[in-house]
């Protein structure tokens, strides 16, 4: 499984749980990270290598709290972040290399959370759904990735993660949400903002969140997505 998400910590917050159920389940899951995080702190006397070091270090603290296998940060600006062809071509590339049959990405279209349709997120679902289909399955796409030994593949299927609009959902155990909230929490920096609501921790909040998607499907506790399967 790989999982392909524009900022650290966005996997976190979107599936941690799922990946891992999965992981412990024995899947192989990776991680790619589109942006450098720089824009992911509110104290601009903080140099953009500074930050980005220490939420790199944050993020592989995360997936090793998930079981996930490697983490691999493509180091785009954060922010600034389009559907461009070199995009879609490093997406391509991890697909390739890891071959996953299943990719779990940002919903592509804009929805009025906004918080889901920062411009990054809506350009690495975009990106990556054009990878899955139709680059990677067609050796003609990105040619220069035959020269670095990387094969077509063809993924089986996508999940999309969203409150909203979910159609397949994965029951969460209370020792799988505990998991999911220790790896949110090794996201240090992203806890040490001024805006941050001491009345709100993540334990309550993430919970909170958690059994109302669970309550759709029949579950105490999951996590949703918009799955798309891939017969052709």
């Amino acid at each position: 499984m790989l999982s392909v998400f524009a900022h650290p910590d966005d996997p976190e917050f979107s599936c941690g749980a799922s990946v891992a159920k999965l992981a412990r389940a024995g899947a192989e899951v990776n991680y790619v990270i589109c942006t450098d995080g720089s824009q992911g702190g509110e104290d601009p006397t903080v140099p953009d290598e500074e930050l980005t070091a220490t939420r790199e270090r944050e993020q592989r603290a995360a997936a090793d709290v998930l079981g996930v296998r490697g983490v691999c940060f493509l180091g785009y600006r954060d922010g600034h972040l389009t559907a461009s062809l070199e995009l879609r071509r490093d997406i391509v590339r991890e697909i390739r290399k890891h071959k996953p049959e299943l990719v779990i990405t940002h919903n592509p279209k804009f929805q009025l959370l906004l918080g889901a349709s920062h411009p990054d997120h809506l350009a690495v679902g975009q990106a990556t759904m054009a990878a899955v289909y139709p680059d990677a399955r067609n050796p003609r796409a990105f040619r220069e990735l035959l020269e670095e030994g990387l094969e077509a593949h063809r993924v089986k299927e996508v999940w999309i993660p969203g409150y909203d609009g979910s159609d397949y959902y994965v029951e969460i155990t209370e020792d799988l949400l505990e998991l999911k909230l220790n790896a949110i929490l090794a996201h240090k920096s992203q806890f040490e903002k001024p805006n941050t609501d001491p009345n709100n921790p993540p334990e309550k909040w993430l919970k909170e969140r958690m059994h109302q998607i669970g309550e759709k499907a029949g579950y105490e506790y999951a996590e949703g997505f918009r799955r798309i399967e891939l017969a052709f």
